[in-house]
């Protein structure tokens, strides 16, 4: 199972960054009614928390970066069917 790691780490970062925002806004969102009121360290702390979070999932494989093994599966891959398949004609149905 080979990685493309340029790949991986682009698309990685994409969902990390997209994480740490999200959280941050969800911070934001459920802390304060006033901007002035935002606990801005605690928001930035949310946000570096999701984006480590994001990061350790991401090593568990992502679907948008396919591996070599995967896609040599599905170009392998042909359809199965049983041995006593019965195939049926239109004028039997009727």
């Amino acid at each position: 199972m080979k990685r493309d790691w340029e790949k991986w780490l682009l698309a990685a970062l994409v969902r990390a960054v997209r994480t740490f925002a999200e959280s941050m806004l969800a911070y934001i969102g459920t802390g304060a009614v006033v901007l002035g009121d935002v606990n801005w360290i605690a928001a930035l702390s949310a946000g570096a928390f999701g984006f480590i979070v994001a990061i350790l999932f991401a090593l568990a494989g992502l679907p948008e970066v396919k591996e070599e093994e995967d896609v040599k599966q599905v170009e392998d891959a042909s359809p199965i069917l049983p041995e006593d398949t019965v195939s049926i004609k239109a004028e039997e149905i009727e």
